[in-house]
């Protein structure tokens, strides 16, 4: 089967980076190389990506580590997938940890190359799918609610329910404008990568309820991940969350962890 997908692949050795990019081209995807993290960084200046493989070791100024912060500091949702030997297996799962989906152990078989590839793009289009439908069961339960409203009431709401309703989400002292995906906590403008705006999202909908880790994988990102994984997964943004909103991240006041399950919003 054909591949389509949009690939960045980030390797400082020319050969095995030419070889993967004609593997991957062959295979029907569009590839983009770079030699090091900073001309990465460069490639992702106005670009989305479906899917990078990045070496663990890289030269000059930033190792695949410290690249893989950098891609979800301003492309949180983009996969990750890592090049690695034997020596660096350590490092490759602590790269995992901070938010890396795979890594793939030097030297790489084509067909492993490509199987992967495939697994990851059709996992990108059930996500974009999920994310669409679940836009459409919105709107459809906002229609119901507006025709479940008062007869004297249904021409005064209905435009402004589909305007507004959808848009606003505001809980307690947080804000969301879910059109422009601002969001605002108390007098203070928030600034969030774009899946954590999802999670904070998702823990706004359900607060003060605890949200398991699977579901805020699932309703943030549209990704199905068994509890470890999703734990993994929501441990980053969460992270990110309580830099910006918790006066002091060691004594967490407004995103509560509520351990081996999942967390909480307190905004009230």
């Amino acid at each position: 089967m054909t591949l389509s997908g949009n690939i960045l692949i980030i390797d400082d050795e020319a050969n095995l980076r030419q070889t993967f990019a004609q593997i991957l081209r062959q295979a029907g995807c569009h590839v983009t190389t770079a030699a090091n993290g900073a001309e990465a960084l460069k490639r992702l200046v106005g670009t989305r990506y479906d899917l990078a493989y990045l070496d663990i070791h890289l030269p000059g100024g930033m190792d695949g580590v410290q690249v893989l912060k950098e891609i979800h500091a301003s492309h949180s949702d983009m996969p990750v997938i890592l090049f690695t030997g034997h020596a660096s297996l350590q490092s490759a799962m602590e790269a995992v940890r901070l938010g890396a989906i795979d890594y793939l152990l030097k030297p790489i078989a084509p067909e492993a190359l490509i199987a992967r590839t495939r697994a990851v793009l059709a996992d990108n289009a059930i996500q974009r799918r999920r994310r669409e439908l679940q836009q459409q069961i919105q709107q459809l339960e906002n229609e119901l609610r507006a025709l479940d409203a008062p007869p004297q009431t249904q021409s005064n709401t209905a435009s402004a329910n589909s305007q507004t309703s959808d848009r606003y989400l505001k809980k307690g002292k947080l804000s969301l404008d879910l059109q422009t995906r601002r969001a605002t906590f108390g007098d203070a403008s928030l600034t969030l990568p774009p899946a954590t705006f999802d999670y904070l999202v998702v823990l706004a909908r359900h607060t003060p309820d605890t949200v398991s880790y699977q579901t805020l994988v699932s309703e943030a990102q549209g990704y199905p991940a068994d509890r470890r994984e999703a734990q993994e997964l929501a441990k980053w943004h969460i992270h990110e969350l309580r830099r910006v909103i918790e006066p002091d991240q060691r004594h967490p006041q407004y995103v509560i962890n509520v351990r081996g399950t999942g967390y909480r919003l307190i905004v009230d």
